[in-house]
């Protein structure tokens, strides 16, 4: 496995991949490596000759509130991870590198970020919509693997990457959960010993929506409601939204039917945890 910090070194490994004619799978991520992560390497393993995983906190998609100077970052652990995972080629580069001066250019994204956590996340999108558009021009991947537990970046990607046109193909990877249900997250370190053990109830008030649903519930208030209550009894978070959405258009629903994404955003003292299913109606 190599590991490249610059664009010039990144290219002429690519290129030396292409010449060979070998097909590259691409997992983006900001790196301190989970399950996830791993998952979405296993998955490029399998469909790829070549894998390549960067590694980078952009901080073009934090807020000028958020984490980006506190979000954890262990280079080291994720190089050995990402080798046992089956990584040819990680992507490691700094802010410098990436972002060298003020940016001339930014990529806008005007569609399917105004709801979940694009609606109090201005500009978030269109920082990952920016640094994507780098890397993609940069690794020119065949393939690109997401992870579904952000399934709003999945519907953005998959707009960036009709919008301009890239020759990629978008691979959707399913969530990865502990034992007892909670997304796995980087930030569920930051979750407290009791938060941690009331965090499950998240995704278990998705499966009692989702339940609700195959009984023939309809009103997607009354299904809203019934993931606020379960939260709200179960946990000390804050919910931040509960949401029922056309997927992946995210548009808003009078009724529930066709493709839907239930999703929910629940705010712990230090934490802000997401999670989503989704659901054929």
């Amino acid at each position: 496995m190599n590991v490249v910090a610059t664009k010039k070194d990144l290219i002429n490994q690519i290129n030396e991949y292409k010449t060979r004619q070998q097909t590259i799978g691409f997992v983006p991520t900001m790196g301190y490596l989970h399950e996830g992560h791993i998952k979405l390497l296993e998955e490029a393993r399998k469909a790829n000759d070549i894998v390549v995983l960067s590694i980078f906190v952009n901080p073009l998609q934090f807020g000028p509130n958020e984490d980006f100077d506190s979000y954890p970052r262990n280079p080291m652990r994720d190089e050995e991870l990402a080798r046992h995972a089956g990584a040819d080629l990680i992507f490691l580069p700094s802010v410098t590198e990436m972002y060298p001066e003020k940016p001339s250019y930014s990529v806008t994204v005007q569609s399917r970020v105004n709801v979940l956590c694009g609606k109090s996340r201005e500009g978030h999108f269109d920082g990952v919509a920016t640094v994507l558009t780098k890397l993609f021009n940069l690794v020119k991947p065949d393939r690109a693997y997401f992870g579904m537990k952000d399934a709003q970046q999945v519907a953005v990607v998959d707009g960036l990457i009709n919008e301009f046109h890239f020759p990629i193909d978008l691979v959707p990877v399913d969530t990865v959960r502990e034992a007892d249900g909670l997304a796995k997250s980087s930030r569920n370190v930051y979750l407290s010993e009791l938060e941690r053990k009331q965090a499950p109830a998240i995704y278990r008030s998705l499966l009692t929506a989702q339940n609700a649903i195959a009984q023939g519930e309809r009103d997607k208030e009354k299904i809203k409601e019934i993931i606020s209550f379960a939260i709200s009894k179960e946990t000390d978070g804050m919910i931040d939204y509960v949401e029922i959405l056309s997927y992946p258009s995210l548009d808003e629903l009078n009724i529930i039917s066709g493709k839907i994404i239930i999703a929910v955003a629940v705010k712990f003292i230090k934490a802000r945890l997401i999670d989503n299913i989704m659901i054929e109606v």
